[in-house]
């Protein structure tokens, strides 16, 4: 079985080319010099070179701030290039695993958002990204759109390695403390992604649709922030101090969803994923980052 997974260089493309996938399963991860995901020839050549048994896309323009002048990237990345994926592998009859976000909701609502919450996106993000969903879900009807939220990873830039190195550089941190959401580990994000496409692969009947996966719990950025900073602790780092700030403090080109909390009750329906708390998903990050925190260290429950 030959899986195909584009954005094979981001935090999600990472932790799937490095999944304990079942023998038998091979995955190609081609990064952008070597396939153009907007261009539609080419899309067509790589399915045609093999007879994939599914299509993960983690591949996203995810500049948010500069996605607000960049438009015209950000759609061709966001919407274009789903399109393209949808209709050819829809034309080839392959189940389409595509992630999205939680730009896709305007951050208005309290509580969790379940998947057929009515989005309404407040940045070129979040927009391109909405109609990069239209365009699968209408496009191959076998299809799995899976939103996430706060995605980090010990891979390329994400707010865990962030704080890491703030926290080695200042003595205190200010960080925005009214947006609400779920942190999400691409390692778990990236293993609901494989069981989902493997599922979809093996079973013409598997449930299609949209889902969140985000690990459990939720938090605010400068908890999340307090959170990394006292793991860092634990395993030497610097025990610096954490200070909310409201977002209108720290003003940005893109607008933030001020809850971004996502509701994984269908995933776990359909497809069994429980996702593990969020604080336990930091622990492996930090771990794999710096090292095991010190047995002589109290930790966080």
């Amino acid at each position: 079985m030959d899986i195909l997974v584009l954005g094979g260089a981001g935090q999600v493309g990472t932790e799937l080319k490095a999944y304990a996938w079942p023998d038998g399963v091979r995955v190609d991860a081609p990064d952008r010099t070597a396939l153009d995901i907007t261009d539609a020839g080419a899309v067509a050549q790589a399915l045609d070179a093999k007879a994939y048994a599914a299509v993960i896309n983690t591949a996203a323009y995810t500049a948010v701030d500069k996605a607000e002048s960049d438009v015209v990237a950000a759609w061709r990345l966001n919407t274009l290039a789903p399109a393209i994926l949808a209709a050819a592998t829809r034309e080839r009859g392959i189940p389409l695993v595509h992630v999205s976000t939680d730009y896709v909701f305007d951050g208005d609502g309290l509580g969790d958002y379940v998947p057929d919450a009515p989005v309404n996106p407040r940045s070129v993000y979040g927009a391109s990204k909405a109609a990069g969903e239209m365009a699968v879900r209408t496009a191959n009807l076998r299809h799995a759109i899976v939103r996430t939220a706060w995605v980090v990873s010990p891979h390329r830039g994400n707010f865990v390695k962030t704080m890491l190195r703030l926290s080695a550089e200042r003595d205190a941190l200010t960080v925005v403390d009214d947006q609400h959401g779920c942190p999400t580990s691409a390692t778990d994000l990236a293993e609901a992604c494989a069981r989902i496409a493997l599922r979809l692969a093996a079973d013409a009947d598997a449930p299609t649709g949209t889902f969140h996966c985000v690990n459990a719990g939720a938090t605010t950025w400068a908890g999340f922030a307090q959170a990394i900073i006292a793991g860092s602790a634990a395993r030497g780092g610097r025990a610096i101090p954490v200070t909310g700030i409201p977002t209108s403090a720290y003003p940005t080109p893109a607008r933030r969803p001020a809850n971004s909390r996502l509701s994984t009750a269908s995933l776990t329906a359909a497809y069994g994923i429980v996702p593990r708390p969020w604080a336990t998903a930091l622990d492996d990050i930090l771990d794999r980052l710096i090292g095991p925190a010190h047995t002589n260290t109290e930790t966080r429950a």
